[in-house]
């Protein structure tokens, strides 16, 4: 985790509460790409193509990080106490996090078909997708998901 004394010199007290919550969701996205990972691999075993199979471990590492980052990275953000409407905020936060789905899967496919090692070894493929799509993911969720 992030010294706050590094963050006292490195960025103003606006942002500081930002920058913390980056880091929140970096790790949250992390495990994410864990779930991601080993859910696409035992699919994959299973006899899923590489394409749906992604598709799978998609679903099952935004869930994850759904949990989570309610929990740890926006967890100052509004609640609401039935499970239906955290059923809701599950489904909008996989909607407004569509723009990095976009870029996650798009890139994952790119390289798959394109790369022989990412084919090979799709979790390379995964690394590089959740890369490209965690920015978006993180404001849109901040913005419209976890509203304080």
């Amino acid at each position: 985790m992030l010294n706050a004394a590094i963050l006292d010199r490195l960025l103003p007290p606006s942002r500081r509460a930002l920058a913390a919550e980056f880091v929140r969701f970096g790790a949250v996205g992390t495990a994410g790409f864990v779930v991601d990972s080993l859910v696409l691999l035992l699919v994959l075993g299973m006899g899923a193509g590489l394409y749906g199979g992604r598709l799978i471990s998609y679903v099952a590492a935004a869930t994850t990080t759904f949990a989570l980052n309610r929990a740890w990275t926006f967890r100052s953000a509004q609640r609401t106490a039935t499970g239906a409407a955290t059923g809701r905020q599950w489904l909008l936060f996989l909607l407004v996090n569509l723009l990095g789905f976009a870029a996650n899967y798009g890139t994952y496919a790119v390289l798959v078909t394109h790369l022989p090692l990412a084919a090979a070894y799709p979790v390379l493929a995964v690394a590089v997708g959740a890369l490209a799509g965690m920015g978006s993911n993180f404001f849109l969720s901040r913005r419209y998901v976890f509203r304080r």
